[in-house]
């Protein structure tokens, strides 16, 4: 009898050895399927919006740049403009004009601009070889002040007026204000475009993710109820996403980073060129600045988490409603 229990128990522990041997062999297959098809139109999707949403964030921070640079230009500058008139001995008034800027406390220096300068400044509009003699053209004195101890522009408009009552003085308070409005406008609708984007992003996450449920709720409800963890569910979808999301994003946000690079590479190496003057002319230089690199790496980080959050917050509601659905009053009563 003693024998026999032993032969049973070997018995038993060779087939408990198998049946490990078996599961060990056995690959565990994931609970979320690897990317199919849907995963890699959701992926493609993802490329696109942060593509776009790079694209928008380089843009705007560029034109934030630029704007402060201008208004830095222009708040170191006065101008003062002397307009023909009979009787006007230009250069002598042009000499008095520089002087009288330069006698102001505030003023760090006064330069005329000459014949030559003002004709490139014309050019543009009235061609080349023009006689300046010929036409009432005005001419200017660039001063450059102290902005954190500017002149008083009173007393010189004062003085010049007494002085010289052709010139004028233009402090440029309603070009930088201009400038300034705009620069906000173009960061507002910036930022606007840019949330209509992220929503637009969440929205499809949300849609994808539900397919994926809807493709694998036998497998979520059989886990469920056997005692997995929402948490734990949750946080497998959450990976996967996370990876397509990441993914698509890192292509997007790269693929704008390196169109702002080849576009500033580009404008460099092709100055002096008509096509080059024209696309300057109209959109400025494609240069954006490390914060706005180092933005698009903050994009890509984001809308990946934005991703993995929106993903578990999906399953989590997916699986309540597993649950509200399983809570039959029928079979309550019947228990």
């Amino acid at each position: 009898m003693t024998e026999r229990a032993a032969n049973q128990s070997g018995n038993r522990a060779r087939d408990s050895q198998k049946r490990e041997r078996l599961v060990t062999l056995r690959p565990m297959a994931p609970i979320v399927p690897p990317v199919n098809v849907s995963g890699h139109a959701l992926m493609v999707v993802i490329a696109i919006m942060s593509f776009l949403c790079a694209l928008t964030l380089g843009t705007v921070t560029m034109v934030q740049e630029k704007a402060e640079a201008w208004q830095g230009d222009v708040s170191r500058e006065i101008t003062i403009q002397i307009k023909p008139d009979d009787g006007l001995d230009m250069e002598a008034a042009l000499t008095e004009v520089k002087n009288i800027a330069l006698s102001f406390p505030g003023t760090l220096s006064a330069e005329v601009v000459d014949r030559a300068a003002t004709a490139r400044l014309l050019e543009p509009w009235l061609g080349e070889g023009f006689d300046m003699d010929e036409l009432p053209v005005p001419r200017l004195v660039i001063v450059t002040i102290d902005e954190t101890a500017p002149p008083d522009f009173t007393s010189i408009r004062q003085k010049l007026a007494d002085a010289v009552p052709a010139a004028t003085l233009d402090d440029h308070r309603a070009w930088a204000n201009r400038l300034i409005s705009m620069a906000r406008i173009t960061v507002l609708i910036g930022v606007g475009i840019l949330a209509l984007m992220f929503a637009t992003t969440m929205l499809t996450v949300i849609f994808a993710t539900r397919g994926v449920m809807a493709g694998n709720r036998h497998i979520v409800e059989v886990l469920h109820f056997v005692g997995a963890e929402t948490s734990f569910i949750g946080s497998q979808f959450q990976k996967r996403f996370l990876l397509i999301g990441l993914k698509g994003s890192a292509f997007g946000g790269g693929l704008a980073a390196l169109g702002f690079l080849l576009l500033g590479a580009w404008q460099s190496n092709s100055m002096a060129t008509a096509l080059n003057d024209q696309v300057t002319a109209l959109f400025g230089r494609f240069t954006l600045s490390g914060a706005g690199y180092f933005g698009i790496v903050g994009l890509v980080i984001l809308i990946s988490a934005m991703t993995a959050v929106t993903t578990r917050l999906t399953v989590t509601r997916t699986i309540r409603e597993i649950d509200r659905q399983r809570a039959d009053p029928s079979l309550i009563e019947i228990g």
